[in-house]
Parts: C-alpha cells; sequence; structure tokens
C-alpha cells in the first residue's frame, strides 16, 4: 500500500517473515509487492530460488561441455594430427639438428637464439620448445632462464637510446600506456611486483623490453620482476618441447601411444591450457587494481 507523508509517496511493502502468525488471508510463500498505482505483482520464493539454481546449473553444464570439447580435441590431435606433423616436419627437424650440431653446439645456439632473438623483435618460444625436447626441465630451465636474463637486459639499455621517441608514443597512445607507467612508480617491491605481472599478462613481452626504460622503473626490479614473470612462460615451453618429443618418438617407432599416455597428455594439456588462462586473468586484475592502490614513497 502507498500513503503520503510531506508531500511525498511512500511504498509500504508488507512482507511476511518466518515465525509470523499466519492468517486466513495469508499468501503462504508468495510476497505482494504494490506501486503507487495499488498494481500488485506476485512471486514465488522457490520458483525464484529455481531461476537462480536453473542459472548456476547451466553455467556448469556449459564449463562441462566445453572442457569435454577441448579434450576431444586434443585426444584427436595427439591421435591423428599429431603424427602426420611429425611425419612430415618435426622428425625431419629433429633428425637434422641431432646429426648436424653436437650437444655443446647446440647449446650455444639455444643460448644466443632466446638471448638476442628479443632483442631482434622475433618470438624465441621455439627455442624454448628445442631446449624442453633436447633437455628437459632441469638443464633446459637453467638454460633458458640464463639467455632470457640477457634477453631482458639488452632491449633495456638499447631501449634509453630512443627515450624520447617512446614517451612520445606514451603520450599519443595514453590508455594504452597507462598500465607501463604504472610499473614505474612507486617504491621497489611494487615495481618488481608490476613488471613481473607485465611479463605474464597478455602485452608484448617483446615490446615491453624496450619501453621499460621510459617508465622510469628501476633495473633492479626490472630484471629480478622480467625474470620472476617468464617462469610460467619457460616451463609452459618446456612442458610443449617434451610433449612435441613424445609424440615424435612414438612416431618413429611406428607405435600408437598407449592409453595412459594419450589420458596423461590430454591430462597435462588441458591444465596448462586452464593454468595459463588462470593466471592470465589474475595478472590482468591485479595489474588493474594497482592502477588505483596509493603508492608507497
Amino acid at each position: 500500500m502507498t500513503y503520503y507523508e510531506d508531500d511525498s509517496v511512500v511504498l509500504d511493502v508488507r512482507i511476511r517473515m518466518e515465525g509470523d502468525k499466519i492468517d486466513d488471508n495469508s499468501k503462504g510463500d508468495y510476497v505482494n509487492l504494490r506501486d503507487e498505482n495499488g498494481a500488485g505483482e506476485r512471486c514465488n520464493h522457490f520458483g525464484c530460488c529455481w531461476g537462480l539454481g536453473g542459472s548456476v546449473f547451466w553455467y556448469w553444464v556449459k564449463l562441462v561441455v566445453t572442457f569435454a570439447f577441448f579434450g576431444l580435441l586434443a585426444a584427436a590431435c595427439v591421435e591423428w594430427v599429431g603424427p602426420f606433423l611429425m611425419d612430415k616436419e618435426i622428425i625431419p627437424i629433429i633428425n637434422w639438428e641431432t646429426t648436424t650440431f653436437s650437444t655443446p653446439v647446440l647449446v650455444v645456439l639455444l643460448f644466443a637464439s632466446v638471448a638476442l632473438f628479443p632483442t631482434l623483435l622475433l618470438p624465441s618460444s621455439p627455442s624454448m620448445w628445442v631446449a624442453g625436447m633436447t633437455f628437459g626441465y632441469g638443464f633446459g630451465f637453467l638454460l633458458i632462464i640464463t639467455a632470457a636474463a640477457v634477453g631482458v637486459s639488452l632491449p633495456y639499455f638499447i631501449g634509453s637510446l630512443f627515450l624520447h621517441k617512446i614517451r612520445r608514443w606514451f603520450d599519443k597512445y595514453p590508455k594504452r600506456a597507462a598500465i607501463l607507467r604504472a610499473a614505474g612508480e612507486g617504491n621497489w617491491f611494487h615495481q618488481f611486483r608490476a613488471v613481473a605481472l607485465i611479463r605474464i599478462s597478455p602485452f608484448p613481452y617483446i615490446l615491453y623490453n624496450y619501453c621499460a626504460v621510459a617508465t622510469n622503473v628501476k633495473y633492479g626490479p626490472y630484471f629480478l620482476g622480467s625474470l620472476a614473470g617468464m617462469v610460467p612462460e619457460i616451463f609452459v615451453a618446456i612442458y610443449t618441447g617434451i610433449v612435441i618429443r613424445t609424440l615424435a618418438d612414438a612416431s618413429n617407432d611406428r607405435h600408437a601411444l598407449s592409453a595412459p599416455q594419450i589420458v596423461f597428455t590430454v591430462f597435462g594439456f588441458c591444465a596448462t591450457v586452464v593454468a595459463t588462462i588462470i593466471i592470465t586473468v589474475y595478472a590482468k586484475r591485479q595489474l588493474k587494481v594497482m592502477q588505483d592502490e596509493p603508492l608507497l614513497a
């Protein structure tokens, strides 16, 4: 019902709470909502709950179907597409690599490519795959992280030669440069954290190598934050190389992968994709939060 108070219309909504006395005119689980014209609308409590629960149910159904689809797609790639590519592309490259280069020479080539390709604006992921195929997680990680230390340092110092041009680009695209500028503000830990999150986020790290110096970020937090932010990418690259090597060995020996191998490969692939998405989304959210945080001197 409505009534007037101080020349204003007041809406009176009456809701029966549990424990109230129920009379003959009670509507049970229904609540009457009336506007100033007296029109009412009835809402069933259980119906509303079912609508909310139904939406959650269908959300999980869609999520399960999506993961099942990608799982089947990965299984199909492992079973049919993978062997075809292995025979035509991967195995010839691996055979050429093993017959042409000795292990010390291959180490030098991989180190040089991971260290120098970012300076030349070239992706170094294929070299990381080869390191994973050849050396695995242990020595492969040490090789890549050492080369990456050089790869993130050279563009930082070279970028100082083009400092004014980079800052003009920042002024031309202020929205895109806002996150990068935030990395150069605050104390040492703030800069370290921002650089690590930028490395994890989808921002092109090759460009950031040159742009970082224009944000006034110190070399120390830039260097350590870059290495920390690259750790997930390095492990994903090594894992990819190991999977490629496993498929290549199976194809070269002319035998199909066993059921457990297929299951573990598909599960590892799906887990890697999910972990990458979660980490990327988390990094983007944290970068946005950091832009609104008060800075510490």
